[in-house]
């Protein structure tokens, strides 16, 4: 026979006057994840008086809300035991070295050559389901091209600790970036909102002030090549899809090979790019279980290295 799912019984504390059911119930449960319970909302196991509650709907102080969580489904995804370079790993927490070229979970038009396939081989299926089927002990990601650091957790208390603190920016990204062109500054801030490009859909793009998501970029000079290209180091306080490419655009300096965000390699002088030349160099985060302080970092590859050299040969 199956487990019955437990149920949990919330009351809306008094002094809350019509706020969203989905963040009051994320405030009332906090060791719960998000993505928890917004399948719990999907799937209509958020009740008052017996009626299900949309995730938008309303309540107000004195509202009882009961509720179970769906039970996750075990993933379709077929292990593949495709090599990783893991810079740390305990009975919680993986840290991998991803490579460019290789996506993260599976999805339109993907392989089983995905990070997640990978990883289910390497954990033999020992990962967090907090994110689903697609996506098991994923907290984060990088785009394709992006090489680097990504945290994966292993448990469901890890995950939810791990998404905790990204949600309320308590860990640290740093990434490498090759960029066309100089910035006159030696380091600065960007912080522009990010929202969807109005006409190109696959876009992201800076947004007029009250439109899109609030996105910080600091950045800080590394090392220069000419007038060609500058190699800038990356702090991202707010993680946006495309953030860093989208604002360094904006400013002039689109990264290497990123035709999206306007490199265009007729126009440019220097060697060409293999790829975005973009690299997730180091995390600090603090151990979901311990405690502990981490700081992480990764060696970028090959290809980026051999375009820093490619670069200053040419100075």
């Amino acid at each position: 026979m199956p487990d019955t799912p437990t149920e949990y019984s919330f009351t809306v504390p008094e002094g809350i006057h019509r706020e969203r059911a989905d963040k009051v119930l994320a405030a009332g449960f906090p060791g719960f994840s998000r993505t928890a319970l917004q399948r719990a909302f999907d799937a209509g196991r958020v009740l008052r008086a017996g009626i299900a509650v949309g995730k938008r709907e309303s309540v107000s102080g004195g509202d009882v809300l009961r509720f179970s969580l769906p039970a996750v489904k075990p993933s379709a995804i077929k292990p593949v035991p495709i090599p990783l370079e893991v810079l740390f790993e305990d009975a919680a927490i993986l840290a991998i070295n991803k490579a460019s070229g290789q996506v993260v979970h599976p999805g339109a038009g993907t392989g089983e050559d995905t990070l997640v396939h990978a990883l289910l081989a390497h954990c033999r299926g020992g990962l967090s389901g907090i994110g689903g089927v697609e996506r098991p002990g994923i907290v984060h990601r990088l785009d394709r091209e992006t090489s680097g650091l990504i945290v994966v957790a292993k448990t469901d208390p890890a995950h939810r600790e791990l998404a905790r603190q990204f949600r309320d920016r308590e860990v640290t990204k740093d990434y490498l970036a090759l960029v066309f062109g100089v910035p006159e500054l030696l380091s600065g801030s960007i912080v522009d909102s990010i929202g969807r490009h109005p006409v190109h859909r696959h876009k992201m793009a800076v947004c007029p002030e009250g439109r899109g998501r609030p996105a910080c970029t600091r950045w800080e000079r590394v090392e220069v090549y000419g007038k060609t290209a500058s190699l800038l180091r990356c702090r991202i306080l707010t993680g946006r899809t495309h953030q860093i490419r989208v604002h360094l655009s904006s400013r002039g300096h689109p990264l290497l090979g990123d035709a999206v965000y306007g490199y265009r390699d007729a126009a440019r002088e220097g060697p060409m790019p293999p790829r975005i030349m973009l690299h997730a160099e180091r995390i600090g985060f603090r151990h979901p279980l311990t405690g502990e302080a981490m700081q992480l970092s990764a060696p970028p590859p090959a290809d980026f290295r051999g375009m820093v050299a490619a670069l200053r040969r040419r100075v």
